[in-house]
Parts: C-alpha cells; sequence; structure tokens
C-alpha cells in the first residue's frame, strides 16, 4: 500500500488548513514542522517525516535546534532548503525570546542575568564568551561576543574586552559564558581568566560585576560563590 498523501486526509486534520481553522496552538510539534517542510518524499508524507525528525530527538524541541544543516539532510526527504526553514523558524523562535524585555533590565543578581541572558546560549554545542556591559546604576548599556571556542574552554582577548567597554562607556561589565557539557563547576581555566580580567579592569576603574557559566536549565555565579 503507498503512502496516504496529505491532500487525501480529512480537511480538518491536514496541518495547513487545521492552522487556518483552528489557529496555530492547535498544531502538534509535528504538524507544525511538517508545513515547514512543505512536502515528503515517495515514501512518507511531510507529516511523518517531521515525527521521524522529532523521534531522533526524543520529541526536545531544543536538541532539535541543535541539529545543523548537514544532520538534518541526514534524514531521508530533507534536502538543503528543508533543512535551512527548519533551522530558520527555530532561529526565529530564539529571538523573540530575547523582546521579553521591552527595555533595558537592571542586573542585579545573578538570576536575573539568568533570565535576561539564558536565551544567548541554549542550543549551542561550543562555548561562547559574552560580556554584558553595564552602566552605574546596572542596567545594560550593551552586550558582545567576545570569543567562541570548543567544548572545554573559549579564548578571550582581555583587550578587546576592555577597550569595547571604554567605547560603550561601561561603569562595569558581567562576564558569562556557557558549558556545553552542562556542568557547573568553574574549571581552573576558568578561575584564572576571571582573576586575570579583574586586575586588569581595575586598572581602568571598572568593576567585574560577577562572572556567570550558563547551562540550559541552570547557572554558576562567581559572585554568589564568594569567588569575587
Amino acid at each position: 500500500m503507498g503512502k496516504m498523501r496529505i491532500r487525501s486526509w480529512p480537511k480538518q486534520d491536514r496541518p495547513r488548513e487545521k492552522l487556518k481553522s483552528l489557529g496555530r496552538r492547535s498544531l502538534t510539534d509535528a504538524e507544525l514542522i511538517a508545513i515547514l517542510i512543505g512536502s515528503g518524499s515517495k515514501q512518507e508524507s511531510a507529516l511523518a517525516l517531521s515525527k521521524r525528525i522529532l523521534q531522533a530527538v526524543d520529541n526536545d524541541l531544543q536538541e532539535l535546534a541543535k541539529l545543523s544543516d548537514i544532520e538534518f539532510c541526514e534524514f531521508s526527504g530533507v534536502g538543503p532548503a528543508k533543512a535551512f526553514s527548519i533551522i530558520a523558524a527555530l532561529e526565529l523562535g530564539r529571538r523573540k525570546r530575547t523582546m521579553k524585555f521591552k527595555e533595558q533590565p537592571t542586573l542585579n543578581s545573578a538570576k536575573l542575568v539568568f533570565e535576561y541572558f539564558n536565551y544567548q546560549f541554549n542550543d549551542l554545542q561550543e562555548e561562547e564568551f559574552w560580556v554584558i556591559y553595564l552602566n552605574t546604576a546596572c542596567k545594560v548599556v550593551d552586550f558582545k561576543l567576545i570569543g567562541r571556542g570548543g567544548n572545554d574552554f573559549t579564548p578571550v582577548d582581555i583587550r578587546t574586552l576592555l577597550k569595547y567597554a571604554l567605547t560603550c562607556q561601561a561603569h562595569a561589565v558581567i562576564l558569562t559564558h556557557n558549558h556545553p557539557s552542562g556542568s557547573l563547576k568553574a574549571s581552573e581555566m576558568d578561575l584564572k581568566l576571571t582573576h586575570k580580567i579583574v586586575q586588569a579592569a581595575r586598572l581602568m576603574d571598572i568593576v567585574v560585576n560577577d562572572h556567570i557559566i550558563f547551562t540550559n536549565q541552570h547557572y554558576y555565579s562567581f559572585r554568589d560563590q564568594g569567588l569575587l
């Protein structure tokens, strides 16, 4: 028996028709992905393909968002165009979270920093080192990617970090980086780098308010741990 194409389904069960008649929230994750994919193959429908993709990541959208275009294309029936459509949609969803704060927030605790900046590190498979620049009231002036590295350490140019602090007239900085492994333990390299940045920033009257390590669900604050 050949596959049953989506257009032969009852209208209320077709993803696009379901979206139109019942609204976006009525659709399952697989149905939303099927709309992005647009069409399946001779062997399976777009919805069946979408379910297969989701099953491969245990139906975890965070894990799905980590897949590269090459990894998506390993699924039979997915080519570069379909892969990029899915990746673009997931990236838009991630960026939407950045609009939560309509005005620059006051970041005077590690918890607030995590709530404000966690979206930046979600789904990453390599380390990134970002610096949040603050004014005297601890309000965000700007933030900047300073380094990107492997799985266990990110090279950081301290001169670039401080140069930008002077450019945006920041009074203080919050250092942030992620641990893709999920570990919340500060490494010896993390400790040494933090000490070097604190010493260099002090010469320019710039305060290092905290250094926070991010995982998808949790954080580790150097200040809360008495390391600053």
